[in-house]
């Protein structure tokens, strides 16, 4: 059993669109959460670089503007490849810190853009990935869906760390995969800011027995280029994304937050023997389960729009 450890969530925003300031800005938060003794700092969804709240890029049944293209085209370029040199500047922050590193970024494969959340160790090797595989609503016109091969759970000396991004949550079958592949410290990333939110991540702890660490964006108007043509109207002090990170242990106990309207790093003991001790009348991919009744069946190919392959001829 782990000994007793900290860990943080970080509520923040990024630089829309702009990858390298957000980065640097990931570095000084990073260096701010580990000060306090943190070993796994989680930051929100879409972090890198931005989560794109208010715009519509010119999306209509039936027709796309010239101008919605051109500002996929500027999302598209403060994208991430994975791996690149930007996933090795995040593996740099992690390593220089000593820390666990969960955060979300935007990553561009090809010509589609996903919704991504990168694992990093304190050596600052990218452990992989989890591709986000239903996104939401008119997320849809910007994100492609992830496939079951990026549904990982990493053993490591703190425990066994995993993330669900934003309202993939709110898909029974995939928390259920997580919980039989034995997550403990689940890292719930969104832009969810709604109060609804916390109360969800404290039922997903005690249904679990497991830590849940979300971290949710604070974004104001004026932390978006002055180009930026949200909804919300044009005001600086406008909030778009108004935070609600929290942190929960296994009896569903919000242990940090949810706090609102602000930039703040939350941090949480994390005590591994209370997973065992709420395991004791709860697991529900173990004694809870009902195996002859309901069983699920997970596919984790990837799915690929080619595969090659050759014919052999035999030489007479």
């Amino acid at each position: 059993m782990q000994h007793m450890f900290k860990a943080a969530v970080v509520q923040a925003a990024p630089v829309m669109f702009d990858r390298d300031a957000t980065i640097e800005k990931v570095r000084a938060l990073a260096s701010r959460a580990a000060s306090g003794g943190n070993r796994l700092v989680v930051f929100p969804e879409a972090f890198v670089s931005g989560y794109p709240k208010g715009l519509d890029f010119g999306a209509r049944v039936g027709g796309r503007t010239p101008e919605g293209r051109v500002m996929f085209r500027r999302y598209f370029s403060s994208a991430v490849e994975v791996p690149g040199w930007a996933t090795e500047d995040l593996g740099s922050i992690a390593h220089d810190n000593s820390i666990f590193l969960v955060i979300g970024v935007i990553e561009r494969a090809g010509g589609t853009l996903y919704c991504t959340a990168l694992f990093f160790d304190p050596q600052g090797n990218l452990m992989g990935k989890h591709r986000k595989l239903m996104p939401t609503a008119m997320e849809r016109v910007v994100w492609g869906m992830g496939d079951g091969s990026t549904l990982p759970v990493f053993h490591t000396a703190i425990g066994k760390i995993g993330a669900v991004i934003c309202w993939e949550n709110y898909m029974p079958l995939l928390r259920t995969a997580m919980y039989a592949k034995g997550i403990e410290l689940y890292c719930a990333p969104t832009v969810d800011d709604r109060e609804t939110w916390a109360r969800s991540m404290q039922h997903i702890a005690f249904e679990g027995r497991c830590f849940v660490l979300s971290a949710v964006q604070f974004l104001r108007r004026g932390d978006c280029p002055a180009d930026y043509p949200a909804i919300q109207g044009d005001q600086p002090e406008t909030v778009l994304i108004r935070g609600g990170s929290v942190i929960a242990n296994p009896q569903g106990v919000a242990i940090a937050g949810p706090v609102y309207d602000t930039e703040e790093i939350l941090s949480a003991e994390i005590h591994p023997e209370q997973i065992i001790e709420g395991k004791y009348d709860l697991d529900v991919v173990g004694h809870y389960a009902r195996p002859d009744v309901f069983r699920l069946v997970v596919n984790e190919c990837e799915n690929r729009t080619m595969e090659h392959k050759r014919e052999q001829t035999e030489l007479l």
